[in-house]
């Protein structure tokens, strides 16, 4: 008799905690976000908006002529953080930046049929349209952080529309993608309900992250932070944000680098917090065929705590490499 109440109590309470688990996060209420507008309602007076696989997409766009290099921002940014370097850099050809789908002012779908847009594989076709929009049969891909490892996974995929790499504090060694049973939690109900508003952390924890970004975060001006903060005055950024982490993938570029023989400049700052400079050094070592420039006095985003040095570096790669280019 008492082992049965033993069992009729270990059952229940098992269900309580289960009752716990599964449904109370479903009943915590979402509130909605407040002061947020549409995107193109944020737009600058030079921003564009391109239709590319169905999305709305914000583009800014400089200089002409070969080459033509594309821009492709980190996690948590946008097109604004090249802004330093856009003009000077259009010395050398045509600039394209544009903001992925979760950042920046491109548009944020809420449901979709087909591949997920947040997917690293929509990031890849994006991309590829993008270079099709403006008839780019080659291209020089720019990209820092998450950027530089989805130009990477680009050129692996479409060899034949890259020309050379710019890897700025690339991202190639950090585990983005989560472990596979977190990437399991984050797909359950629960978390799928409660994800915007974990996300919504980002209101807070951001400003330390842009800070930690720089070597010097004294010499961040308003108007730097007011570019990086400007997302989280979009209609459902958190959501988008929070579909975008449900759809993050490892790169999976480690066992891959040997793979890449065109022509690669890796960039850091010599005190990066985020992607530690040693990492890009390595990244320098692993590649067949790249180059490594340490800019001093410069953490995560050179582009913007030293342009001159960085505008340099680029253009003397750009020079070197000139000959190599059909």
């Amino acid at each position: 008799m008492k082992k049965r109440n033993f069992w009729n109590w270990f059952g229940i309470s098992l269900l309580s905690i289960l009752l716990l688990v599964l449904v109370v996060p479903i009943l915590i209420p979402i509130p909605s976000l407040e002061n947020t507008v549409p995107p193109g309602l944020l737009a600058d007076p030079d921003s564009q908006f391109i239709k590319i696989n169905g999305l709305s997409v914000h583009i800014k766009t400089m200089g002409q002529g070969e080459p033509v290099i594309i821009l492709l921002h980190g996690f948590g940014a946008s097109l604004f953080s090249w802004h330093a370097v856009m003009e000077p850099l259009s010395r050398y050809g045509t600039i394209i930046a544009y903001d992925r789908p979760a950042f920046g002012l491109t548009e944020r779908p809420m449901s979709w049929t087909g591949e997920n847009p947040y997917s690293p594989q929509a990031n890849m076709d994006m991309l590829l349209g993008l270079l099709n929009h403006f008839n780019v049969q080659k291209a020089i891909l720019l990209g820092n952080s998450a950027g530089g490892t989805i130009a990477m996974q680009f050129a692996l995929q479409h060899p034949d529309r890259v020309k050379a790499l710019i890897l700025v504090d690339a991202a190639v060694y950090e585990n983005g993608g989560k472990q596979p049973w977190v990437r399991l939690l984050y797909k359950t109900p629960e978390m799928n309900h409660l994800g915007p508003l974990i996300v919504r952390s980002i209101q807070n924890q951001g400003i330390d992250l842009i800070k930690m970004a720089w070597f010097d975060p004294s010499e961040i001006t308003q108007e730097t932070m007011d570019g990086y903060t400007k997302l989280l005055q979009c209609d459902n950024w958190d959501r988008a944000l929070w579909y975008f982490t449900q759809a993050s993938q490892p790169s999976g570029l480690t066992g891959h680098l040997i793979e890449f023989h065109l022509p690669v400049l890796v960039i850091t700052g010599d005190t990066d917090k985020i992607v530690p400079s040693e990492n890009s050094v390595r990244l320098a070592a692993a590649l067949p065929n790249a180059n490594l420039v340490v800019i001093p006095r410069a953490g995560h985003v050179p582009q913007e705590e030293q342009p001159s040095l960085f505008v340099r570096s680029v253009g003397e790669f750009l020079n070197k490499i000139q000959d190599l280019m059909p």
